[in-house]
């Protein structure tokens, strides 16, 4: 089956795409899918290991886990029936603090944290389906880092609203609520990603 192959004007559920064999990789955001497309470049893959492997070496011994795609995050909304999921995606990399969430096709729930990383293909389905659909399904901090332009900012869920912090960049320090004690040096983080 291909990606070709779906009608896109249905809506769709986590049971659909489960039963599904595609080639291409997909997202579906409140019954509407996406595809993902295409491979994510050298940069954002150096710097999806860099953030993995500073949050895992943070995150080693504790009780919170971070995850890297492709890893199926499933956001119910009505019930946790496959048929009734509207909404999975696969953000860059998650960080799961609630054991009870994570099974063997992924997250059921929302993440505690969850970390997108911008391509020039996708820029506009993450700043804007995804912030909302983060906001609503309760994600207490989405990071969103660019490659690009090296920078970074982090929004922080109060009282079921993002607040953005400032955009940061090279020379600024990213800290947690989630995660007391963990440090991000934005300098280290680009250095060596010379987007072009």
């Amino acid at each position: 089956m291909r990606f070709s192959d779906l009608d896109l004007s249905k809506q769709y559920s986590y049971a659909d795409y489960f039963r599904w064999t595609l080639e291409d990789r997909i997202e579906i955001i409140n019954g509407k899918v996406y595809q993902m497309f295409p491979a994510p470049s050298t940069w954002h893959q150096m710097l999806s290991l860099k953030l993995s492997v500073k949050l895992g070496s943070f995150l080693d011994k504790k009780p919170c886990k971070v995850f890297a795609a492709p890893f199926d995050v499933r956001l119910p909304g009505k019930s946790k029936e496959d048929k009734d999921i509207l909404t999975v995606v696969q953000p860059d990399l998650c960080v799961i603090c609630d054991p009870a969430k994570i099974d063997k096709r992924g997250c059921i729930g929302a993440p505690d944290i969850v970390v997108e990383i911008l391509s020039p293909g996708n820029n506009a389905k993450e700043l804007k389906n995804k912030f909302t659909l983060y906001e609503e399904a309760g994600v207490k901090e989405y990071w969103i880092a660019s490659p690009q332009d090296n920078t970074f900012v982090v929004n922080i869920l109060v009282d079921g609203k993002y607040i953005t912090t400032r955009t940061l960049t090279v020379g600024d320090v990213v800290t947690s609520l989630i995660l007391p004690g963990f440090s991000l040096d934005l300098e280290e983080l680009f250095e060596g990603i010379n987007y072009e």
